[in-house]
């Protein structure tokens, strides 16, 4: 009898930790499309994200603190661009669950038809990419007179940001092969075709 109730206590378990982790894919679905405001403090939990290509008009890049709900800071770098299209895109991050261990949540889209983004902004720990072409590029610009790359109005009040620093700025860049580690993401619109969402056993992160 109390083997049966433990079963079925295991299955309720089992059923919320799914329901939960969908609900945060909804979250950052629905923080893609603008539903939500970009102003937020960040979980901390480090993501990938990879695309095949991600094209960008008016593009920035400069440097800025976000805050945990603890408290903690965690530098990043943002990247911006006005308006872009990303193809092949893949986001992924593990959760580590007790009992069940590693569970990757994972959003896919933009393969037969590619992405479209405006006001998009992706805050990094670190980036990469195979190839990336700039026109108009200026490096070295001081990040308060960045005007061709979109600046988030709440990091431009923020106390982390620095007018002086170092920032960078272009008229637009293709970038391929694209892998990113990124602790935010947001957009003022998100249109993803072929969106899907699934949670994977152990760990999957996109490569």
């Amino acid at each position: 009898m109390s083997h049966r109730a433990g079963k079925t206590r295991w299955r309720r378990f089992a059923a919320i930790l799914v329901s939960g982790v969908a609900a945060c894919a909804a979250l950052g679905v629905a923080m893609g499309q603008g539903a939500l405001a970009a102003s937020f403090l960040i979980s901390g939990q480090r993501f990938q994200v990879t695309a095949d290509t991600l094209t960008a008009r008016g593009f920035s890049v400069y440097g800025m603190v976000d805050v945990t709900r603890q408290g903690e800071r965690v530098p990043v770098q943002v990247t911006g661009a006005r308006h872009s299209t990303i193809s092949g895109l893949c986001e992924s991050v593990v959760v580590d669950v007790p009992v069940l261990g590693p569970q990757t949540l994972k959003l896919t889209g933009g393969r037969e038809r590619p992405i479209e983004a405006s006001s998009l902004f992706l805050d990094t720990t670190s980036q990469s990419a195979g190839q990336a072409d700039f026109k108009g590029l200026d490096q070295g610009i001081a990040q308060g007179e960045i005007t061709k790359g979109p600046i988030s109005p709440d990091d431009r009040s923020s106390r982390f940001f620095d007018p002086n620093g170092f920032g960078q700025q272009a008229a637009s860049v293709i970038l391929t092969d694209v892998h990113v580690t990124a602790v935010a993401l947001s957009a003022g619109t998100f249109n993803i075709p072929g969106l899907r969402v699934r949670i994977e056993q152990a760990r999957h992160e996109c490569s």
